[in-house]
């Protein structure tokens, strides 16, 4: 007997519950169900909006291995929104089979993901938050748009995971469609140009990767810092690159450091990167956050009392994507009581969420580490390339940020007024050599012992 939907979802959901706490999958997995499947996608109903960005977020990749392990065809999911679980499907229909006459009453075009250029028409411009950590970037990306022929070339933006960066660049994209038809876009990661030029290396095809990519008048490449080291891709993209540029035509990269530190990049690539404008994306100050989380809830229909605004902006310091996620958190909590929770019962949902940030002042960490090392603290603030103090201020500055979560202007304008982007390259460099300096580690194990 061939299995059904029915039957493929609830193996699944065997698979999916022992990996999950009891809470957590009874929280999001309930009420869900396989919808159907078309050209190799499955189309997972969910009853609300808040479940459906919280499965795609966090259990995107668990739900589509668990599927893909019993069905071996299917090659990527997608979630609309139905408040009644999925549609029955009789114990003879086999599987993936949808009934001809089977009226789609789910608005799927409102969750596509365009086939030919991998944009995703839910980042716009318009849904795009803008706030002072990152007006810059969001005015060089209109720049783009308006003068596309004589726009910065590259543009490179730049910052931690969870910033916006995706919906950023992917705004550009679905602007330009908009106010270009003719023009040809295409959005992909890092990560799938290296595996399609992998492919194209294999198959002897590497003049047809090259010619597929050329053809596009604005080319979106997202992760761009994953093409540390690989050679090859580098080499590929380096081609491309200088064909679209001289063509005049639009490249556009993120990533989550600046193009200078991107380690195992080679020299001709940064000097491309560094062509154009390359403009950072920080961390949302406050007043951004409560913009933010204002901003949100209002589009979910799940206006919060000011106190709990505050209250959220003040502890949540972290990603756009952290604040997202507690915001489902506690949309979904109140929608499963059908009422709204209190700030206290908010205290209690998100304290997991909540980073606790530990007071010191950074004058006490740097007269630790200058003791540690035999320094006179106050070297660490003057300019010199001495690489035992140049040693010592990474360290402080990989301190500060790891373990009492200071920002990165904060650091540098406290260190003799270093740039941020100084800081963080220190931050990542020590970062980059914990993983496999042994020496390094216990320094830093006996440093954390001082602040104790």
């Amino acid at each position: 007997m061939e299995t059904t939907l029915t039957q493929l979802w609830d193996t699944c959901l065997g698979v999916i519950e022992s990996q999950l706490t009891k809470a957590t999958f009874t929280t999001w997995f309930k009420n869900t169900g396989i919808n159907k499947e078309e050209e190799g996608i499955i189309y997972i109903s969910v009853p609300n909006e808040f479940v459906r960005e919280w499965l795609m977020t966090k259990y995107n990749k668990l739900i589509l291995k668990a599927i893909v392990e019993h069905a071996s065809h299917i090659r990527a999911i997608e979630f609309v929104i139905s408040r009644l679980p999925a549609p029955a499907v009789s114990p003879d229909t086999s599987l993936f089979a949808v009934p001809a006459n089977q009226p789609s009453t789910l608005p799927l075009q409102n969750v596509y993901i365009n086939r030919d250029d991998n944009l995703n028409p839910r980042y716009t411009f318009n849904t795009f938050i803008v706030g002072q950590f990152n007006e810059l970037a969001y005015a060089s990306a209109q720049g783009v748009v308006k003068r596309l022929q004589n726009a910065y070339n590259p543009l490179f933006i730049y910052g931690a995971s969870g910033l916006g960066k995706t919906h950023l660049i992917q705004a550009i994209g679905n602007e330009i469609k908009k106010l270009y038809p003719d023009k040809k876009v295409l959005y992909t990661s890092l990560e799938k140009f290296m595996n399609e030029y992998v492919s194209s290396v294999q198959n002897n095809r590497q003049q047809a990767f090259q010619d597929k990519y050329c053809k596009f008048d604005v080319l979106i490449m997202d992760d761009i810092q994953f093409i540390s080291g690989k050679e090859g891709t580098q080499n590929a993209l380096f081609h491309i690159f200088n064909v679209l540029y001289e063509q005049n035509k639009n490249i556009i990269f993120s990533s989550d450091k600046h193009p200078n530190h991107i380690i195992g990049l080679e020299d001709r690539l940064k000097t491309r990167f560094n062509a154009g404008m390359t403009i950072d994306i920080q961390e949302p100050d406050l007043e951004s956050r409560m913009a933010i989380i204002q901003e949100k809830a209002l589009s979910q229909e799940f206006p919060l009392e000011p106190e709990v605004l505050s209250y959220i902006a003040s502890v949540i310091t972290g990603s756009i994507r952290e604040i997202e996620g507690v915001l489902n958190l506690i949309a979904m909590q109140s929608d499963m009581k059908q009422k709204a929770i209190s700030l206290t019962e908010i205290k209690g949902l998100i304290k997991n969420s909540v980073k606790p940030k530990r007071v010191i002042s950074i004058d006490s960490v740097v007269k630790m580490v200058s003791d540690y090392y035999n320094l006179d603290e106050q070297v660490i603030y003057e300019k010199t390339r001495r690489k035992e103090i140049v040693r010592a201020r990474q360290i402080i500055m990989f301190v500060l940020r790891e373990d009492f979560n200071e920002s990165y202007p904060s650091i540098g304008a406290k260190l003799g007024g270093k740039d941020h982007t100084t800081v963080i390259h220190s931050y990542e460099k020590i970062k980059g050599e914990l993983v496999s300096d042994p020496h390094l580690m216990k320094e830093l194990e006996d440093i954390r012992i001082l602040f104790k």
